[in-house]
Order: C-alpha cells, then sequence, then structure tokens
C-alpha cells in the first residue's frame, strides 16, 4: 500500500513507520524533519510544516495514497485542513484521537467505542471530541473515508510512564526512587489503568489500513493487561533496582496546588485517576489475531535500560523535585497539627 504518514517520529507513530518500512509498504512522511534519522530509508520524507498547504499540496498533487495518518491534529481547524488536501487524494483517513475523549467522571469502568465522549476536566479531550464530529460528519455529509483510532496511555522506551510527572517527563521520578526519596502517588494507588507497549499498538492500527471494516468507524487500541498505579510503581523500582516509597496524596488536592503547566486537572481528574477497563473487541473483531504481548513490568525494563543508556533522556526537574517535596512537607504538617488539635 502507499501510505502517508503526518508525524511519524513520535512515540505512537514511530513504532509504524517502522513495521510499515519492515513490510515494504510505500511509506511516506512529512514532518518537519526534526528527527531525520529515525525515518527509514525507504521512505519518501516530505519535509515541510503541514500548515504550509500550498508547499504540501506541490508535493502531494497528483499521488493517490491508500491510508493517510494523522497523528499530530489537535484542533478542528487542523482537520479542516486536512480536509482539503486530502480529500480525493486518499482511500482512508486515519485520526488518532485519545481515549481521554471518554466520558468524565467515569459512569462505567468498562469502555466501548460506543462509550460517550465527554471530557468537562481537559480541554485537550474536547478538542479531539470536536475533531471527531467534525471528521464523522464529513463522512456522513460526503463520504470522507476517515477511521478514528482512540489510543490510551501509549508508551515507548524513550519514557517511562508515571501518573504525576513536571515538565520534564519522568525521569525526575525515576532519580527520587533512586535517591531513596518518596514518590508521589495520586489517591491510594489502587485505581486501575492500561499501558500499551508502541509496538503493540502499531500492529492493531496497521491491521485497520485499507481494511474496508474500517471506514466510518472508531476503534480503540490497548492492552489487556490492566494494573493498579501501585503496580505500576512498584514495576518502575524494580526495574532500577531500588526500594519505592511512596506518598498517597488526593488527586483533586494535586490538581488545585499543581502549577499550572503540569495540568494535573486533565491529566489526572480528567484521565489517569480514574479505573477504567477497555474493551477491545471491535478492533479484534476487524483485525483478526491482534493481541498486545507486551506486559508492562517487561516493557518499563527496556525502558529503564534504554534511559539509563542514554544521558541526553536523563533531563533533570529540580522544580517538580522541589514541589513534591513541598506537597509531602505540607500534608504531614497538616496530619500533626490535626492529631495535635490544632485545627
Amino acid at each position: 500500500m502507499k501510505i502517508l504518514l503526518i508525524g511519524g517520529t513520535g512515540t505512537i507513530s514511530s513504532a509504524i513507520t517502522r513495521q510499515l518500512a519492515e513490510q515494504g509498504h510505500e511509506l511516506w512522511v512529512l514532518n518537519r524533519g526534526n528527527r531525520r534519522d529515525e525515518v527509514p530509508e525507504s521512505a519518501i520524507q516530505i519535509i515541510a510544516d503541514i500548515n504550509d498547504e500550498a508547499t504540501v499540496l506541490a508535493h502531494i498533487d497528483g499521488h493517490q495514497f491508500d491510508a493517510v495518518c494523522e497523528f499530530i491534529g489537535f484542533l478542528p481547524e487542523q482537520v479542516e485542513r486536512d480536509i482539503r488536501l486530502f480529500e480525493g487524494r486518499t482511500r482512508q483517513y486515519v485520526y488518532i484521537s485519545s481515549a481521554s475523549a471518554y466520558n468524565k467522571p467515569v459512569r462505567d469502568p468498562v469502555i466501548t467505542e460506543g462509550t460517550a465522549l465527554a471530557n468537562p476536566y481537559w480541554q485537550y479531550s474536547r478538542d479531539k471530541i470536536a475533531c471527531e464530529r467534525l471528521l464523522m460528519d464529513a463522512y456522513r455529509n460526503d463520504r470522507f473515508p476517515v477511521t478514528i483510532v482512540r489510543p490510551s496511555h501509549t508508551y515507548c522506551e524513550r519514557g517511562v510512564p508515571t501518573s504525576v510527572h513536571g515538565t520534564k517527563g519522568s525521569w525526575q521520578v525515576l532519580k527520587r526512587m533512586m535517591e531513596g526519596k518518596r514518590v508521589i502517588v495520586h489517591g491510594d494507588g489502587s485505581s486501575l489503568w492500561t499501558l500499551t507497549w508502541n509496538e503493540d499498538f502499531a500492529r492493531g492500527l496497521i491491521g485497520l489500513l485499507g481494511n474496508p471494516k474500517a471506514l466510518g468507524e472508531a476503534f480503540q487500541i490497548m492492552s489487556d493487561e490492566s494494573i493498579s498505579w501501585n503496580q505500576v510503581y512498584h514495576s518502575v523500582a524494580n526495574a532500577l533496582g531500588v526500594k519505592f516509597r511512596p506518598y498517597y496524596v488526593a488527586s483533586e488536592f494535586l490538581a488545585a496546588v499543581a502549577p499550572k503547566e503540569y495540568d494535573l486537572t486533565g491529566n489526572l481528574i480528567g484521565d489517569k485517576a480514574a479505573t477504567v477497563l477497555f474493551d477491545c473487541s471491535k478492533l479484534k473483531r476487524a483485525v483478526p489475531g491482534f493481541c498486545a504481548t507486551m506486559r508492562f513490568d517487561q516493557g518499563v525494563r527496556r525502558c529503564v535500560d534504554y534511559i539509563l543508556s542514554h544521558p541526553e533522556l536523563q533531563v533533570d526537574d529540580p522544580e517538580f523535585d522541589t514541589w513534591c517535596d513541598r506537597v509531602i512537607q505540607a500534608q504531614e504538617k497538616a496530619i500533626q497539627e490535626m492529631k495535635e488539635g490544632a485545627i
């Protein structure tokens, strides 16, 4: 197949890029070229800003794609741009949405593609919902060949998943573990979460490309493994060879006191704090044989090994470290004052 990826070098898309190239497809990758070394040699790379419609059109005009996959479309106006660019130029347009779009607060922990889309806590999710609605309207009214894909928390070797971290990623959480410090965990750590290795996700998405069952439909692609956040952090600590020392703080409190740039209202209240169990039977009917095979304890060991061997990924975040200490001190002080009857 002739496939165009918009993005193609991110956490989710990099595995798809590699697998499509290995399978011998005619692969085109459109991005700004910031990670050229991660694009397979066999791929045709378009170095351009997707928002520069005239430049992009000059590259794609006269070409017909079997599938176009949009990994970096976050706003309705970006989707409208894609419809202008690719209507009549692709047999399938795959839009990467987000499982965070599902109804919050959660009314039923078992999530299917039919679960309502509504998230009052996170603008990111509401924008994804708006993009989905626009695309489905284009399918219903003009037969624009859309497929919606909703990933949840997908990870790769370049980053260890954590529920609370600063603007520079999760390295500082790992560093706190290695230094024997207490690590903040939202709630009591018992809520369930689903983490999906990007190579597993890639196999599910590739199975939808050129698939007639996928047009006009939405699919969620995740692992069947659901684990608690306590298990997540214990797996990280085990991979590091250290003891996990959790410090539990209510999600609402964390969201209230976090710097705005941490966006814990969206990331926690609107996403990670809720127990969700994803039912991927619809995907498995469309892509027979799909199965995510990477257990989290195995995947996170690959992450830790990779990060420890790549110093450029070890980005310190002293502001986040100080914030964690302040949160812990504030809660401990409140506990002590309550015990002493000072409040």
